[in-house]
């Protein structure tokens, strides 16, 4: 346990000192906040704009660190062939696939850390309601795209194909799940296509438990689903 540690810690440092990385995934989306308070007001529903864009940013930022920055990061040590020499080591796929999630993981925390201190020093942000049942929601939301993320760096041979691939994820999605704008201010048409999007029922559970209500059991259940299946597939997948 104390060599994952240090690994993960190893990891996190390089995440952190990676200019990219570090920028879109702490800078990029406090600009995104930024952007969408400058008018501040208050959804349909009269809940105060900022408690539903800082849990919704909080899973951009997830799926920014584990569908783009760690697919690349993997796909990277292929191509350098650091995996290879990992492989003379004790280390198993696991192993690895484990201490990158979690170092990805904790960039995304730290994000997510960074959305809340601005929000509460600048905007007034009163939230969380739910402590556990936000917690709980980002936990599996971290799990279920993190493995999509390291299926995505297990299949793709290079650390720039891996990042358009990412990217190509990504982007559509943020913007049909309600990870960029409130789901309540979309057209029918695209919540509708967002809900079958990875990233729906993350930003559904963490909103819920962010403004104190229940998470449906389904939501909790598919995010769980995906992550079985995908880090399965990951793993299956996986070359040195």
């Amino acid at each position: 346990m104390k060599g994952l540690g240090n690994v993960i810690a190893i990891e996190l440092k390089l995440a952190l000192r990676d200019p990219m990385a570090a920028f879109f995934a702490l800078a990029f989306p406090a600009v995104i906040l930024w952007m969408k308070m400058r008018n501040g007001g208050t959804l349909p529903s009269g809940l105060p704009i900022i408690e539903a864009v800082v849990p919704m940013l909080s899973v951009f930022v997830i799926g920014l660190a584990s569908l783009v920055v760690l697919p690349a990061t993997m796909a990277q040590y292929r191509e350098r062939r650091v995996l290879k020499r990992l492989r003379a080591t004790p280390a198993s796929s696991t192993m690895i696939f484990g201490a990158q999630w979690a170092a990805h993981m904790l960039l995304a925390v730290v994000g997510t850390a960074v959305l809340a201190v601005i929000g509460v020093f600048a905007y007034n942000l009163q939230g969380p309601v739910d402590v556990p049942g936000m917690v709980l929601a980002w936990v599996l939301g971290a799990l279920s795209l993190g493995a999509i993320g390291l299926l995505i760096g297990a299949l793709v041979p290079s650390g720039r194909a891996a990042t358009v691939v990412g990217l190509a994820v990504f982007f559509p999605m943020v913007f049909v799940s309600g990870a960029m704008s409130a789901r309540e201010t979309l057209p029918e048409s695209m919540r509708s296509l967002g809900d079958w999007t990875p990233m729906a029922p993350a930003v559904q559970a963490v909103r819920a438990g962010w403004e104190g209500h229940a998470a449906s059991p389904v939501t909790l259940a598919v995010m769980a689903g995906i992550f079985i299946v995908a880090s399965a597939a990951a793993l299956k997948a996986y070359r040195w």
